[in-house]
């Protein structure tokens, strides 16, 4: 088993490798496009097709680390030179302002920098951007080099920029100078999870991991707002910035996550339990049987309204089933883990090793965008650093729990 876990994640690091290219703007490497079909090719008629950057989508910071980890776990030097080519090209290619703000993508037809997902400037993720920071004290962590002050730099500004929600939480969006953004991401109406997503958590996460290893002080913060989910019970909206559902796979695994790093920070047993409770809601996402001839058996579906199983969401999680064990010592956690990725393991693709994005078994996109235009099936496309790369850090760190 440990051997198709590894395999699965050798294909995805050489998928990746077979996106990037070097940048002509830093000498940096950078990805050929956020959504590529099963060889690589740019996918332009979608939103993501001609955008690169540290972003959500692009996620090229996120990329270095989980290549980083790879090469790290004893693979090719090839794996390295693209991490840190990723890093040098998110670092010094325009992405981060002087004032710590992190513009997530440039739009490579226009070459010009942008604020979401779009390909435009009327809004930005403060979470989002908050995972950007966190990606950056975890290469931290691997490299030993100083690049704290990134991460710093942002932190300060989602604390003195970032208007809280109505509810005292944080924005799904916002505008440019920081002021809550109340709309859908398409269009202007209101997004009635606004104040709701799971998003949000990367933010009390960033400010709980800058405090942990004492840069900073953002302790009053972190207690506030965990509080404030503890009460609420949580916020659980779509962290995926294009759907509208009060409860989603992957904001569950990430508040798990934050509420582990705010227990330890506050030295709270409270937070803690609270945060095993919450995990166990994962298991209503769980498929146990193959659907619709697809292999679905040991994935998670995203949310009620979009049943496709997201690898990226998945990875998410079987990460935060890894994260479970350490804390807890229970081998459940492991055992879960490690059938979420050996699921994700069936779906690669192609010469170059191209990981699904999803499996529609409900054929949520149309069988025009699945593999051999079956009616359920997985899909022909994926974000190169994203859902089809994700996949390496739970299972190295799997890998390293068995031993």
């Amino acid at each position: 088993m440990e051997d198709i876990l590894r395999d699965s994640a050798e294909k995805s690091a050489r998928f990746a490798h077979h996106c990037l290219e070097d940048c002509p703007l830093c000498g940096g490497r950078r990805a050929i496009s956020s959504f590529v079909d099963f060889e690589g090719k740019p996918m332009l008629w979608h939103n993501f097709g001609p955008l690169e950057g540290p972003g959500w989508a692009s996620n090229s910071l996120g990329g270095a680390y989980e290549l980083l980890l790879f090469f790290l776990s004893g693979e090719d030097y090839v794996f390295e030179k693209d991490a840190l080519g990723l890093l040098h090209h998110s670092l010094n290619c325009g992405f981060i302002r002087g004032d710590g703000f992190i513009i997530p993508y440039r739009h490579l037809l226009r070459n010009e920098l942008c604020l979401n997902f779009l390909g435009n400037d009327n809004w930005f993720a403060p979470g989002s951007m908050a995972r950007v920071a966190l990606q950056i004290l975890w290469i931290e962590d691997i490299l030993g080099e100083d690049l704290s002050h990134y991460a710093l730099s942002c932190a300060q500004w989602i604390r003195d920029k970032v208007e809280t929600a109505p509810n005292g939480w944080y924005p799904r969006r916002c505008r440019p100078d920081g002021g809550f953004y109340p709309f859908k991401a398409e269009e202007r109406v209101e997004d009635p999870i606004r104040e709701i997503s799971g998003d949000g958590s990367h933010i009390p996460f960033l400010f709980a991991e800058l405090t942990l290893r004492g840069i900073g002080d953002f302790r009053k913060e972190v207690e506030e707002k965990v509080e404030l989910y503890i009460n609420r019970g949580g916020f659980l909206g779509s962290l995926n910035h294009d759907t509208y559902d009060e409860e989603e796979n992957v904001s569950i695994a990430v508040g798990f996550r934050m509420l582990l790093r705010a227990a330890q920070l506050l030295e709270r047993e409270d937070i803690r339990d609270f945060a095993f409770e919450l995990l166990r809601r994962l298991e209503r996402f769980e498929l146990k049987e193959d659907l619709n001839r697809c292999a679905t058996a040991g994935l998670l579906y995203m949310e009620d309204s979009w049943t496709t199983c997201y690898l990226w969401e998945n990875a998410e999680a079987a990460l935060a089933y890894v994260e479970a064990w350490e804390v807890s010592g229970k081998r459940l956690y492991l055992e879960k883990a490690r059938s979420i990725l050996s699921a994700c393991a069936k779906h690669h693709y192609g010469e170059y090793g191209f990981l699904t994005e999803g499996v529609d078994w409900q054929n949520s996109v149309g069988k025009e965008h699945h593999i051999g235009d079956e009616e359920f099936g997985d899909i022909k496309y994926t974000e190169p650093l994203l859902n089809n790369l994700h996949i390496i850090e739970p299972t190295v760190k799997l890998r390293r729990a068995s031993k």
